[in-house]
């Protein structure tokens, strides 16, 4: 089944942050998988974003060489986190998405935040449109409005707004992050023109794939979640061993030969 087809009914999509993440969520069984721009950036030791100025940490050569190679690792399609678009013009924002079908992504998200604040809804509109054209038939577009998740002044009426035109402008699904309120949740999947994604995991949000899917969400994925979890176990493992001098950590590690033959296998396209 194509990326595209997957949005005719509900499913879920965690996200990668390198190539044998990629392997392992795939071999779970989901039928999609995305990158995560904080868990990329993570992993080489940056923040997700600039402090103060908000913008992107890691480059879009940086981000795409490990896209790249999430994308030839995966059995399924990768839909990328492609932040906002790396550019405010519209042009910028094409040149972005052309880059990522190149890189062998199914799809990809654009959001309508620079890292400072949202662009004015006309401009934002318009890099919707150039991504569209820039995406081709089979490149499934999301559109992320960000108002939500910044705790701004944004109404929710002001995103579901958004949503809608940007669904007009030709993206394909659409994404309000920073709505963890099921009947909010409900709200916008019967007031925005399209799938909507979700994304699980952020603050203390304790819904559960079956809350989402029963109030009609189509796509739910991760962002960071996962990542940053690994990366918990990672102090811990590295606390329990430098104060106890202990490593009860290492039960749950997957076997060495179960790695090996998984990425063995995912090497020689086996997946």
């Amino acid at each position: 089944m194509t990326f595209r087809e997957l949005h005719a009914s509900p499913f879920v999509m965690p996200n990668a942050w390198d190539a044998g993440s990629a392997v392992i969520l795939a071999a779970a069984g989901f039928p999609a998988i995305a990158t995560t721009s904080a868990g990329i950036a993570f992993s080489m030791a940056k923040g997700d974003h600039t402090l103060p100025d908000g913008a992107p940490a890691v480059s879009r050569e940086a981000m795409f060489e490990r896209v790249r190679e999430i994308a030839a690792a995966s059995a399924v399609p990768v839909n990328g986190d492609l932040e906002d678009g790396y550019g405010a013009e519209p042009a910028r924002v094409a040149d972005t998405i052309t880059l990522a079908r190149e890189a062998g992504l199914a799809g990809g998200n654009i959001e309508d935040f620079d890292g400072r604040e949202l662009y004015d809804v006309e401009l934002a509109v318009e890099r919707i449109v150039a991504a569209r054209e820039a995406a081709g038939s089979e490149f499934v577009l999301t559109a992320r409005t960000d108002g939500q998740l910044l705790r701004t002044s944004t109404s929710l009426a002001d995103s579901i707004d958004r949503a809608n035109r940007f669904r007009a402008a030709g993206a394909d699904c659409l994404y309000v992050p920073g709505v963890n309120d099921l009947d909010a949740i409900r709200l916008l999947v019967q007031e925005i023109d399209g799938p909507l994604n979700v994304v699980m995991g952020l603050g203390t949000s304790t819904l559960t794939v079956a809350d989402l899917q029963g109030v009609g969400v189509t796509r739910i994925s991760l962002g960071g979640s996962i990542a940053r979890a690994a990366l918990g176990f990672v102090r811990r493992s590295a606390e329990e061993l430098a104060t106890k001098g202990t490593i009860t950590f290492a039960a749950d590690q997957i076997p060495q030969a179960e790695l090996n033959v998984l990425f063995a296998r995912s090497s020689k396209g086996e997946h």
